[in-house]
């Protein structure tokens, strides 16, 4: 507890200690009057002064203004108890109210608990702690095992392994040795590190990151800014109705000759003012995204506003770009097909041709041979553009690369029937077979695109610039319900917009890229998801919702999270205006007193709050 808290616990304690005093004193009268004030200031002179401060600023219909009217006029009617009754619950629903709002917020303090407190700056032979932000680009700094790497950098001593759960959800811990890029966040669990800065802290991933969520409580959701309206129009139209309730009927006994019975309307008119209150709503809304917000990012999904929250909650077409997001972006040997030497052999042979290359298929067949590759056995290394390479290895011609390259070398090469890039391999002037080299898929691609149908997608969607029998060949095996090949950067962006028209105006669009050239088809949809955006500025940048790792599956979880968060959010809603009604009804015909009063406005807060505070554990 804060010490605030701590101080209104206090005077919640010492005002119930009176009121349990006083009920067993028999005094009668002034004194009484005199001596329930006591109670009555001890818990609420905040509340009148802020009611007070209230109307001399012209701002005056909010809570404060509905109990300090509620609980003086009880007083006035003689209803001592009950006036200090209600302040008093009022209270210990402000402080259960505030108490919970404080734990969410150090809940997500320390699902995020990613931001350094100093750095290691090596001086004299002796480590020194510098605050982050006084590192410059360039430096070496020092981070111990248990320390958090400060600021993003290059390893450029020592080997250790990361503790990277913070930042991704993952607990699965990530490898770490000179030349690796590190990024800030992350825990150095094993061994000591020397790291040269790329970025300042204000531009490290923490920062970032930090900055993201610290500023997701900007971007109201439609459910918030309805409430923060509702409760505009609500409180004055409740204040005029309690008003009504309390004159017009005793006007109308006096002119048809019965008993006005003042003081029972009024009473009437004080419960209606109780009951009212809409604390319920005006607080349990706002926590339950915040809440969500906060649990998904202690899975790996940060939103960047409760708005982007509420909408993935509607999405029914979810638009992929392939490489990168669906599958790995990586080129891999899948196969070697044809061989008429040993496979291994001719592998050896594409990989000493192709190693003076910097192409991606050059380092895949270099990467798939694992052994170190000797140069110096290579020569005459003749790369044709588009094509391939011809190379003299340990004394043997080599020729590697398509169709294009055996056809010019008149050398006659058999067709693969498996879809990827096929690298055609001859030696001594004859064809020796050919290697597959294609792009993976991520591990779990199918179970994450079988998830979104279960969760109510209407359409899957690819877009792709790979070729048309690569694509469909991808789209088969894991699942999409429509694929679009062959397509430059700009008509992706038109194959978006062109899906945007089509799909009904309630039901969302979400794309989903790897951050990498997708900025303008991120910003386009109604709602744009970068994968994999751990270190990736241009990702956190662009799109309104942020994976921090790239495991697909995680669309899925961001989903479900959105959806649970807003059933909570309209659980709150139907709950407190539910029971609010039946209650004011009751008010107004006299069957519910003060009592009944302050369950309808501290217990439905309570439950409401409690209820909202599900939604940090939205992810399980």
């Amino acid at each position: 507890m804060t010490k605030k808290q701590k101080k209104v616990l206090i005077r919640i304690i010492i005002a119930f200690l009176l009121l349990v005093v006083l009920h067993f004193v028999p005094v009668k009268g002034w004194l009484s009057l005199v001596l329930y004030l006591v109670p009555y200031f001890v818990i609420g002179y905040d509340i009148l002064k802020k009611a007070f401060k209230g109307i001399l600023n012209r701002q005056v219909f909010d809570e404060n203004f509905l109990m300090a009217v509620a609980t003086v006029g009880a007083i006035i009617l003689g209803e001592y108890t009950e006036g200090v009754a209600v302040m008093l619950f009022y209270q210990i629903g402000e402080l259960f109210q505030s108490y919970a709002v404080g734990k969410s917020r150090r809940n997500i303090s320390e699902l995020m608990d990613i931001r350094p407190d100093y750095a290691n700056i090596e001086k004299d032979g002796k480590l020194e702690k510098v605050d982050p932000d006084e590192v410059e680009v360039g430096s070496i700094i020092v981070v111990k095992p248990g320390e958090k790497i400060p600021i993003d950098g290059i390893v450029e001593y020592g080997t250790t392994t990361l503790n990277t759960a913070a930042l991704t959800g993952e607990s699965l811990p990530r490898d770490a040795k000179e030349g690796d890029e590190v990024i800030s966040g992350c825990i150095n669990m094993t061994g000591l590190i020397k790291i040269k800065t790329t970025k300042e802290f204000g531009d490290s991933t923490v920062s970032k990151i930090l900055d993201l969520v610290e500023n997701s409580s900007s971007k109201k959701s439609r459910s918030e800014n309805f409430i923060t309206k509702f409760a505009r129009y609500y409180t004055p139209a409740v204040c005029y109705g309690a008003l009504a309730l309390a004159v017009l009927p005793p006007i109308v006994s006096l002119i048809i000759g019965f008993d006005p019975a003042w003081n029972q309307w009024i009473y009437r008119a004080l419960t209606f003012l109780v009951i009212s209150c809409p604390c319920a709503l005006v607080i349990s809304i706002p926590l339950s995204f915040f809440a969500g917000i906060g649990g998904a990012s202690k899975e790996g999904v940060l939103v960047k506003g409760s708005n982007y929250l509420e909408a993935l909650s509607e999405a029914k077409y979810i638009v992929f770009d392939k490489t990168g997001t669906l599958t790995k972006g990586v080129f891999e040997v899948a196969g070697i097909h044809d061989a008429v030497i040993p496979e291994d052999k001719l592998l050896e042979y594409a990989a000493y041709a192709e190693s003076f290359s910097s192409h991606p298929i050059s380092r895949s067949l270099c990467k798939a041979y694992g052994k170190e590759i000797d140069q110096t056995r290579v020569s005459d290394v003749n790369e044709i553009s588009g094509e391939g390479v011809t190379a003299v290895v340990d004394g043997t011609s080599v020729a590697a690369g398509n169709i294009k390259l055996m056809k010019r070398l008149g050398i006659e090469c058999k067709e693969c029937g498996s879809v990827g890039t096929v690298v055609h391999v001859a030696v001594n002037g004859s064809y020796a077979g050919h290697i597959l080299i294609s792009d993976q898929l991520k591990p779990h691609t199918k179970q994450a695109l079988e998830e979104l149908k279960k969760l109510g997608m209407k359409k899957l969607v690819m877009l792709t610039g790979d070729a048309k029998r690569v694509a469909e060949s991808v789209a088969k095996e894991v699942g999409v319900t429509d694929v679009y090949s062959e397509l430059l950067p700009a008509d992706k962006v038109s194959k978006v917009e062109e899906l945007l028209e089509k799909k009904p105006a309630k039901e969302k669009l979400v794309f989903v890229g790897d951050g990498i050239n997708d900025a303008p088809v991120l910003s386009r949809a109604d709602i744009g998801i970068a994968m994999g955006a751990l270190g990736s500025d241009a990702a956190i940048e662009a799109a309104d919702i942020v994976l921090m790792d790239d495991d697909p599956l995680k669309i899925s979880k961001a989903i479900h999270i959105s959806k649970k968060c807003i059933r909570i959010v309209y659980e709150n809603i139907y709950f407190a205006i539910g029971i609010k009604i039946i209650c004011l009804v009751l008010g107004a015909l006299g069957i519910a007193n003060m009592w009944a009063a302050i369950f309808a406005d501290v217990g439905v807060m309570v439950i409401a709050v409690l209820n909202a505070i599900r939604a940090l554990n939205a992810g399980k």
